[in-house]
């Protein structure tokens, strides 16, 4: 069953709109019927993802503005935008993100402040900006958060964006379980999981690598999983299949049950153990 949300005639308003998953999910939508209001920092991109977007829908039915999700004040001139385009708005997909590196965790300051301000508290934002609103309003509505299989399993390399989307992982189950007593389920919340995916954060001039799914397929995969009700979107990908997933999260979670090292699954002692847990069956 469709999320009452997702009806044609609705509105969502999506971050990170100007490409990758926000414009993929922006032209689905628009193409069901619903209005789409559109958020991006890239002023130009924006304008070229409305277009698009247009081509699917109508004038009238699409709106974009450039937003800084890091910005409160930028979240709530959108919240404005869209109460004086189309009056309520019923989905806000917070799938604004940047995947720079800052190094380890005692470099580059400010570095790690500025993700954290885009990838957790972009999405702390859009939902301080328009839940309250949508809660008032009485309808259906639907928050989605664009999280990542890395701040589940955090795999060295990149610690600050690993943080920013465990934040954010946690973030979005206290707020679904805050949002079924505040709304009776009327309006809900659910985590956004892409596996590899070919993004205009991820593409920077090279091709598709056959591993990756597209944009496309992971907004798909997403309605699917809200048809269901499901609160974790988790994604596949051409490279690893769920049973993969599952069992890589199954030992992040094992390491503090048998209290092995932090991040036991790249500790040189345990590599053995880790290949053959994830075989078993």
């Amino acid at each position: 069953m469709t999320h009452p949300a997702l009806e044609p005639g609705r509105t969502a308003v999506i971050t990170g709109a100007a490409s990758g998953i926000g414009l993929a999910a922006a032209k689905t939508l628009a193409a069901r019927g619903l209005n789409v209001m559109l958020a991006d920092r890239h002023e130009g991109a924006l304008a070229e993802a409305h277009a698009a977007v247009e081509a699917l829908s109508a004038p009238d039915k699409v709106r974009s503005q450039v937003t800084d999700v890091a910005r409160f004040d930028d979240l709530q001139a959108l919240q404005d935008m869209a109460g004086v385009h189309f009056g309520a708005v019923n989905v806000l997909m917070n799938n604004a993100g940047v995947g720079a590196n800052p190094g380890k965790p005692w470099e580059d300051l400010d570095g790690w402040r500025r993700l954290m301000e885009v990838n957790l508290w972009g999405a702390i934002n859009g939902v301080q900006a328009f839940v309250p609103w949508m809660l008032a309003q009485g309808g259906p509505g639907l928050v989605v958060n664009t999280g990542s299989k890395q701040g589940i399993t955090l795999p060295p390399g990149n610690s600050a964006y690993n943080v920013s989307k465990a934040g954010l992982k946690a973030y979005t189950e206290l707020l679904a379980h805050e949002l079924r007593g505040a709304a009776a389920g009327r309006v809900t919340a659910h985590l956004l999981i892409p596996g590899a995916t070919w993004t205009g954060m991820t593409r920077r001039g090279v091709e598709k690598p056959p591993g990756a799914w597209t944009a496309e397929q992971v907004v798909d995969f997403m309605l699917e999983g809200l048809e269901r009700g499901d609160f974790y979107l988790l994604c596949p990908d051409n490279d690893v299949p769920r049973r993969l997933d599952e069992r890589r999260m199954q030992w992040m979670a094992d390491d503090v049950i048998k209290n092995r090292p932090a991040l036991s699954r790249w500790h040189p002692d345990y590599a053995e153990s880790f290949a053959e847990f994830i075989k078993e069956d």
